[in-house]
Formats: structure tokens, C-alpha cells, sequence
């Protein structure tokens, strides 16, 4: 007991950045066993989207959107979908796949979904950058057109 003692008086910031670790390990597991989406692979997303009536609602802002995204996918920017959320009504027993840029934006994009009774939600893992780094089709809009 005392040789531990000694090593964490000794190493304290290593202790210290291994309890940090820990915890957010953990947090994370317990995060993301009590969300009600699934986050997949673009890949997995594909294939939903050929075999279902999949929706894909991307989150991201409108010029990040026309510079290239999955075709038939809905904008909807996070900061608007509490607003649109009507627009979605008719789709709420589809299943709906989030995409953003990287991954982050979709995440809080797919609780506002769980919460307003979206019964199967997707989350697209790395979002458009996994996308084009799978080297899956976009399309890019023009700027002219709104």
C-alpha cells in the first residue's frame, strides 16, 4: 500500500490524467447507452437507404450544404430543425438518418428527434467527411440557385 501511495504522491499528474480518462470513458458508455438513435457507418447508411423508405435530414448550414451532399437529403440546419419540425411530421415512422460535417451537430440534431417521438434515427458516424472519405456520391448544387 504504501509503494502506491508513493507513486501517486510521486506521478500525480499522471494519476490525475488517468482519473480524467476514466471518467470520460465512462461517461461516454453511459451516454450512449441511454441514447434511443444509433450512430452507423456511411456504408450502413447506404444500405438502409436502399432498402427502406430511409429520410436523411442534413443538419448543416446551407453553404456548407451546397458545396456537396447526399442526394435527396432535406437541410434542415440544427439551429432550425426545433422550428421545421412539422416539415418532418409525415416522415415520423420512416427511419431518418442525421448527417452533418463531422459527426458533432447531428448528435444533438438526432435527441431533438428521439424527443419529439421519431421512432428510428440513424446518426451517420464522421458525417459528410466520412462520406466523401468512402468516396460515396454527392451532389453539389449551384450557388445560383436558392
Amino acid at each position: 500500500m504504501d509503494q502506491y501511495l508513493e507513486f501517486i504522491s510521486n506521478h500525480y499528474l499522471l494519476v490525475l490524467a488517468l482519473a480524467a480518462v476514466t471518467f470520460l470513458l465512462i461517461q461516454d458508455l453511459v451516454e450512449s447507452s441511454f441514447n434511443k438513435f444509433t450512430s452507423i457507418s456511411p456504408m450502413i447508411a447506404v444500405t438502409k437507404m436502399n432498402s427502406d423508405d430511409t429520410v436523411i435530414v442534413d443538419v448543416r448550414e446551407p453553404h456548407e450544404y451546397i458545396k456537396g451532399h447526399i442526394e435527396n437529403s432535406l437541410n434542415i440546419p440544427l439551429g432550425k430543425l426545433d422550428e421545421q419540425l412539422p416539415t418532418l411530421e409525415a416522415y415520423k415512422k420512416n427511419p431518418l438518418i442525421v448527417v452533418c460535417q463531422s459527426g458533432t451537430r447531428s448528435v444533438p440534431a438526432c435527441k431533438t428527434l428521439t424527443k419529439a417521438g421519431f421512432e428510428e434515427i440513424y446518426n451517420i458516424t464522421g458525417g459528410m467527411q466520412s462520406w466523401e472519405d468512402n468516396k460515396l456520391p454527392m451532389k453539389i448544387t449551384s450557388k445560383n440557385k436558392d
